[in-house]
């Protein structure tokens, strides 16, 4: 989609919401997204709102992606619940299309650039002390309790009374995807579904549906301030949120990595009240989050019809993790599957 339509559609949906100065307003196609299409807009009088427009309706997607936004407009009511997690303010909503031919997400811009940006230069004082803050907001999210368990657009089915009930349909969804798409995965797919049910039972250790996010990789955190007295600004992109078990939010925060070697956010988030206790059913719901989420990723290459270095990147960096994460399941139910 070319800069100027992208504009033309984020005007007629602030027109649709009442701003009258929508035409004297500046547009700014944002990069980095690779679902929704993404615009900032500055209004005359100096305000800074983000518009999301999801892609058309028959567009190829995984099963869960259905009704993204109104899942990032439940994550940041949740979170400003809370009093202390920087996330944007919902300005207007229309998740059905009633008022304009797309639905849409109007949020307020929060400051400063993504963590991303400055990693390679962040003092490392500096972002011990970051990572630290991170770990206290993201216990404070995950004190926020939601009416079930799954994602709240309910795109998978109505939210479950059970944790397990929830993740096994994600997983099912997601699996369902994979064979419909054809995608390339590392271990055939009969054998990764007898690996989620065999180590399933464990959810039922989980009794709460948190407010997890799911997507706070570097690029979703937003840095403000001066080098040295930085501060973390922002908590964005929130539409892969759903309520569960808030260890699932540990894989995103240390994407290939061992959130367990992560001194300072876990001390952050101790501080916070978060748990940080990693016994044995802590690590096989980490396994099977790992699991999830790099199935989501080796899959959603297919229906974005990524280029090919993307799909190789995939393949090389994904598919192993993969199978790491499916070997740790296997060793913990001992073979069963």
């Amino acid at each position: 989609m070319n800069q100027h339509h992208q504009e033309d559609r984020a005007a007629l949906v602030l027109k649709a919401a009442g701003v009258t100065d929508a035409e004297t307003a500046r547009y700014e196609p944002l990069a980095g997204g690779t679902y929704n299409t993404v615009v900032r807009v500055t209004l005359p009088d100096g305000r800074q709102w983000v518009v999301k427009i999801p892609p058309p309706s028959d567009t190829p997607g995984l099963s869960y992606e259905r009704g993204l936004l109104r899942g990032e407009a439940v994550f940041y009511t949740a979170a400003a619940t809370t009093g202390d997690v920087p996330v944007p303010e919902v300005v207007h909503s229309d998740f059905d299309g009633t008022t304009t031919p797309d639905p849409y997400l109007i949020m307020t811009g929060r400051p400063g650039s993504p963590w991303h940006e400055a990693a390679e230069t962040l003092p490392d004082e500096e972002r011990r002390r970051l990572r630290e803050r991170l770990g206290h907001l993201v216990a404070t999210l995950h004190t926020v309790t939601g009416p079930g368990f799954g994602y709240p657009a309910e795109p998978l089915g109505p939210l479950a009374a059970t944790w397990r009930q929830a993740f096994t349909a994600m997983t099912d969804a997601v699996l369902g995807d994979a064979e419909r798409y054809q995608a390339w995965l590392p271990v055939p797919l009969a054998r990764i579904g007898e690996l989620f049910t065999a180590a399933s039972d464990v959810l039922d250790e989980v009794s709460r549906p948190a407010l997890v996010h799911f997507d706070l990789w570097q690029g979703n955190l937003l840095l403000d301030g001066e080098a040295g007295t930085r501060t973390l600004s922002g908590i964005i992109d929130g539409e892969r949120m759903f309520w569960g078990d808030p260890v699932a939010d540990f894989v995103s925060l240390a994407l290939f990595a061992n959130i367990e070697e992560d001194a300072d956010f876990l001390a952050g988030y101790a501080a916070g009240g978060g748990s940080t206790v990693f016994d044995a059913s802590v690590r096989r719901r980490l396994a099977l989050y790992r699991g999830y989420l790099y199935l989501i990723m080796l899959v959603e290459v297919v229906p974005r019809d990524c280029p090919a270095e993307k799909r190789l990147w995939a393949r090389r960096t994904v598919g192993p993790q993969l199978v790491a994460a499916l070997r740790e399941l296997e060793s913990a139910v001992g073979g069963r599957g």
